[in-house]
């Protein structure tokens, strides 16, 4: 974690200042997005710029995937995206390193865990005690899908690094991979990449961590306190068209929701997004608004002390600036 956040001050000194939001001819304004991975777990997002919202907003929207939380934050900070979206714990770790200029929350968009545990053989009988002895890759230390796991590990019982080895140095963007060459017994992986996983006889589902962990705030929007200083046109621009994205998730059809985010999924079908869609909303993964609440960010450092990863307790306002998702709740109602 230290290399990471030493790679992340080094970007401090590259950073621009954004000014300015839709040009003057109406054109619309070009804004980059980071985002830790691509997963129809963000399904509200990709909904919202495949229906036009960011546009509506004059927003031209690139999503750029980071492939890491570390990854996904140094581009913010080093100003090579206006918006991240990631798991907040990084936020923390940032604050926790001492810097006045660190990124800040503006938006909830997932409230638990999106993986799903993936075996090499199906069973209708899954037990935790399973993993007893075996391997499981599991993410990268310090971050939220590896530390959830380890919550999830202990809450049943399994004492990780004793009871079951947990793989920590593949990279996030590569564990189905690694899986699928013979590393690992086990694997965690968000979707659609689990159920394609399945489909292919690659590895079977056998469990769901995000009900297993239970609320946390798993991924939310960040920008550089710059932007909400000196743009905060755009930072409403943008959260407001989030937020249409998550009423819309609540109130369409699954077949509707993969519809409009099928472009961002090529190797998806639309049979295959309906049906990821609709798991994750009868989990309850999706925030219906942007905005986070205290409790939520406690359960977060929780987690985080518990895999003795916290150095100390982060505010709430020090680090979340919900106004600008309470003022879209406000303007376009619940």
């Amino acid at each position: 974690m230290k290399k990471v956040l030493a790679l992340i001050f080094a970007s401090l000194l590259l950073v621009p200042c954004f000014i300015g939001c839709a040009g003057d001819n109406g054109e619309l304004r070009h804004v980059t997005l980071n985002e830790v991975t691509r997963s129809v777990f963000y399904a509200p997002l990709y909904a919202a710029a495949g229906l036009g919202y960011f546009a509506d907003e004059g927003i031209e929207l690139e999503i750029v995937t980071g492939g890491g939380s570390d990854k996904s934050m140094t581009a913010l900070i080093a100003g090579e995206a206006e918006f991240a979206l990631m798991g907040p714990e990084t936020g923390v770790y940032v604050v926790n390193e001492g810097s006045s200029e660190h990124p800040v929350v503006i938006g909830q968009l997932t409230k638990r865990d999106g993986s799903f545990l993936i075996g090499r053989e199906p069973t209708d009988r899954f037990s935790w005690e399973d993993l007893r002895g075996k391997s499981v890759i599991g993410g990268r230390p310090g971050g939220m899908p590896f530390m959830t796991l380890n919550y999830v590990l202990r809450k049943n019982g399994l004492v990780p690094g004793e009871d079951v080895e947990v793989i920590s140095n593949v990279q996030f963007n590569l564990m189905g991979g690694a899986f699928e060459g013979g590393t690992g017994d086990y694997v965690t992986l968000f979707e659609p990449t689990a159920t394609l996983f399945e489909r292919a006889g690659s590895g079977y589902i056998v469990a769901n961590i995000g009900l297993e962990s239970g609320e946390v705030p798993y991924t939310a929007f960040m920008t550089m306190p710059d932007t909400v200083k000196k743009d905060p046109g755009l930072v409403e621009a943008f959260v407001r068209a989030v937020y249409r994205g998550q009423q819309f998730v609540w109130n369409a059809s699954d077949s509707e929701i993969a519809e409009a985010m099928r472009s961002f999924f090529p190797d998806a079908d639309t049979e295959t997004l309906a049906l990821v869609a609709k798991n994750y909303r009868e989990t309850d993964s999706w925030m219906k608004t942007p905005v986070m609440t205290e409790d939520a960010f406690t359960r977060l450092q929780d987690i985080m002390e518990t895999n003795g990863e916290l150095s100390k307790r982060v505010g709430f306002t020090e680090l979340i600036d919900n106004s600008f998702a309470e003022k879209a709740v406000r303007e376009l109602g619940k």
